[in-house]
């Protein structure tokens, strides 16, 4: 398959493309903790104690994107109660969201009130799947304008937003993660030079307490059994970041994380050198046409 079939495939409905999503040839995967290569199926079954899992991308992989909606399925169809959450939509979209979730607008309509990202066709099938089968749909990042605002003025400058702004987002005081998570975001910026002032950290840190705080608020639902959440996985490698933040809103709640990304070692990774970032670590072919 060439990857110009493979980029068309990737816009069409999820049933339209199932037999090749299915192809490993794409993919490995590998349990850190038992030390072996695993499949999708070994990967579902792996989570039965979990009720948060984190899926860490790289956003324009779309080998990634399709063992996500893989992944949802399976866990949809093996567990009671799954609720998809996504860094993919800002808290302020949740509204508009439901309704199309409930047939009450239409598509069109989520594409014009809703921030969708340039590739959105590739988390489409997720979403569809989700609207298909009545599960939840959590908008989990906080709006730009707000990460924004703390970028330029730091975190104390959301003390001057209204009630309903401030639902948007995590409830102050925000922990400001220290240790291996500053350094890795200061690796990130150039190191400790590079940073600055910390406002920039901070709103890293806004981005991640909202996704983790309205996480814990989705859990709490009755209905919601198992949460499978979507991000860039910076936010969820070595269980830093997003997940942190979530053990400061839900101590008691387990968590497994997938770190998945394409790396020129493909097929034949030393996987040695990725265990420390996830419980579960996706290599996918590094060759495939990007999509963002």
């Amino acid at each position: 398959m060439t990857k110009w079939m493979f980029c068309c495939l990737i816009g069409l409905l999820p049933s339209a493309a199932l037999a090749f999503q299915l192809d490993s040839a794409l993919y490995r995967i590998y349990d850190t903790r038992a030390q072996r290569e695993i499949t999708l199926q070994q990967l579902t079954d792996a989570l039965q104690n979990t009720d948060v899992v984190f899926f860490g991308e790289e956003h324009n992989d779309s080998v990634a994107h399709v063992l996500e909606y893989e992944l949802l399925k399976a866990m949809d169809e093996r567990y009671e109660g799954i609720a998809l959450s996504m860094e993919m939509f800002v808290s302020d979209d949740q509204l508009v969201l439901d309704e199309y979730l409930s047939n009450i607008v239409t598509e069109r309509n989520l594409s014009k009130d809703a921030v969708l990202w340039n590739n959105y066709t590739d988390y489409r099938p997720m979403v569809e799947y989700a609207k298909t089968h009545h599960l939840p749909v959590l908008a989990a990042n906080a709006p730009s304008r707000y990460t924004n605002r703390v970028t330029r003025e730091g975190l104390e400058s959301l003390q001057a937003l209204d009630k309903s702004a401030r639902s948007l987002l995590a409830p102050l005081p925000i922990d400001t993660l220290t240790g291996a998570y500053f350094d890795k975001f200061a690796g990130l910026m150039g190191g400790h030079e590079g940073m600055g002032n910390l406002k920039i950290y901070q709103s890293q840190n806004l981005w991640d307490a909202t996704m983790a705080y309205r996480i814990s608020k989705l859990a709490k639902k009755k209905s919601v059994k198992k949460i499978l959440h979507l991000n860039g996985r910076f936010h969820s490698d070595e269980q830093l970041g997003t997940i942190a933040q979530l053990h400061n809103y839900a101590r008691r709640m387990t968590v497994s994380n997938i770190s998945c990304f394409p790396h020129d070692s493909f097929p034949d990774p030393d996987w040695a050198a990725f265990s420390h970032l996830a419980h579960f670590v996706i290599l996918t072919r590094p060759d495939i046409a990007k999509t963002f």
